[in-house]
């Protein structure tokens, strides 16, 4: 279907931004010092347009969720088509619509074995939101109501809602609120290059294993409800923990009889090569929360995947699980995620992904590793992470501080036609699964030329001109 070009007005688009939208998780002071937003207006396959007419590499697939491409005309067409016969109704009513009942059926499929049902949302937050209220629900039903305390990593991310960022680990976060909420506690990241570095792999791993039960046994196992990780960390800098920390905390959660939940929010669909994280680490949660690709960010969708037998014990204690909201389930979000599952099951992405493209882009990512502010790169399926540092085989950061380098190099990446992600002076990247080979060359090369472009501005900063 070909769409037509609108000729938006874009000096009044960025003059509205600035009198009315408040952009998500911005510097509004900076937006204001810029003139407003950039304008995008239109994305086709791997690539957004914004509204000067720059042709961009989308490397974060939307906000690590576009995992099908832009332009999908089927999903449209499922939307519309949904719209037409129940363009929505809520589950509040003892009731469901078929795209919400058909696609909680196709999602315990994808999860298999014992995640057999779902508790539909509509962002990964809200997701987040309901896997903290219905721990806390489980173990009062299984008469443990003591069982409160969450723990969760340093530098994690669980989304935006008070819960949310109570249970991920990012200070700056906790800050504005006066957060986390009691009953959170938090413990170390698995991030070997920032954490360990230098470390035997081993060592680190049992280290950051062992904080873990250390934080377990100071709180009292008794009092533990859950441990909540990603399987790898996304808006934490694409944490990739070493090999065998996954299978090791799943241990230490059935020794003390503890929930094990998996944020798939971004790992989820395809991310790592398998449906999701947890499956590439053959480890077997108690709840996870997926959304982002869901409907690879074409609705506001999410869900919880829950564990037969916490399930089991909500139907014999009975009683109101007094949470949900207005769009739970919604139908044309439900319709657009099954098209989305079924494109991403025809065209076979997730093991493209694990077979083909993710080994590719760890290649095309390790040819950065000669490159003077390169200190390490790291993916797994289609995730990867750029270290930037001052000094070569170290792990310092310009003027010993995280977070200068990064910036810079992102922005220069994006004048010359690549979005990515700066997280602290990491460099991140997350595209959708339909890319090819030469656009993970094209990616790549960007990244390398950015670097090199953003040396001399990086070794010439003085301390004295930071704030």
């Amino acid at each position: 279907m070909t769409v037509p070009i609108r000729n938006h007005d874009i000096a009044e688009l960025k003059r509205l931004d600035l009198a009315h939208h408040l952009p998500a998780q911005a510097d509004h002071k900076v937006i204001a010092e810029l003139g407003g937003s950039r304008i995008i207006t239109r994305a086709e396959g791997c690539h957004i347009t914004d509204g000067e007419g720059h042709r961009i590499l989308d490397g974060m697939a939307g906000l690590w969720c576009v995992n099908i491409g832009y332009g999908r005309t089927e999903l449209a067409e499922a939307a519309y088509e949904q719209m037409l016969e129940l363009p929505y109704y809520n589950t509040f009513f003892k009731t469901a619509t078929p795209p919400t009942v058909t696609l909680a059926a196709k999602i315990a499929e994808k999860m298999g074995g014992h995640l057999t049902h779902v508790f539909f949302n509509s962002s990964g937050s809200e997701a987040n939101d309901t896997v903290f209220r219905l721990v806390r629900h489980y173990w009062k039903l299984k008469d443990q109501p003591q069982r409160k305390v969450f723990i969760s990593r340093w530098n994690a991310y669980h989304g935006s809602t008070v819960a949310g960022v109570s249970l991920g680990g990012m200070k700056h976060m906790h800050v504005q609120g006066d957060l986390p909420v009691p009953g959170v506690h938090h413990v170390m990241q698995p991030y070997a290059f920032g954490d360990g570095f230098g470390e035997d792999p081993a060592a680190f791993r049992d280290r950051a294993v062992k904080e873990i039960e250390d934080k377990i046994l100071e709180v009292g196992p008794e009092n533990v409800a859950a441990f909540i990780g990603e399987p790898v960390q996304g808006a934490g800098g694409v944490i990739i923990p070493p090999d065998g920390y996954w299978p090791a905390v799943e241990a230490l959660c059935r020794k003390y009889g503890i929930l094990l939940v998996c944020d798939e929010v971004i790992c989820g669909f395809g991310r790592l090569g398998q449906w999701f994280g947890h499956q590439h680490y053959g480890i077997k949660p108690d709840l996870i929360a997926m959304a982002k690709g869901l409907s690879s960010g074409y609705l506001p969708i999410s869900a919880v995947g829950v564990a037969d037998h916490i399930v089991a014990e909500l139907r014999e204690k009975g009683g109101d699980f007094i949470h949900g909201f207005t769009y739970s389930g919604h139908p044309t979000c439900a319709a657009v995620a099954l098209k989305n599952i079924e494109i991403l099951e025809r065209e076979s992405l997730v093991e493209r992904t694990r077979k083909d493209t993710g080994p590719y882009l760890a290649k095309a990512l390790a040819r950065l590793n000669d490159h003077p502010l390169v200190g390490e790169t790291r993916s797994l399926g289609l995730i990867g992470a750029v270290e930037i540092v001052r000094e070569k085989g170290t792990n310092h950061r310009f003027l010993d501080k995280e977070g200068e380098a990064g910036p810079i190099v992102r922005d220069i990446c994006i004048k010359n036609g690549l979005m990515v992600r700066a997280i602290r002076d990491s460099i991140v990247c997350c595209p959708p699964l339909i890319i090819t080979h030469a656009e993970i060359d094209e990616l790549v090369t960007i990244i390398g030329k950015s670097l090199t472009e953003a040396e001399p501005i990086l070794r010439a900063l003085k301390p004295e001109a930071v704030t």
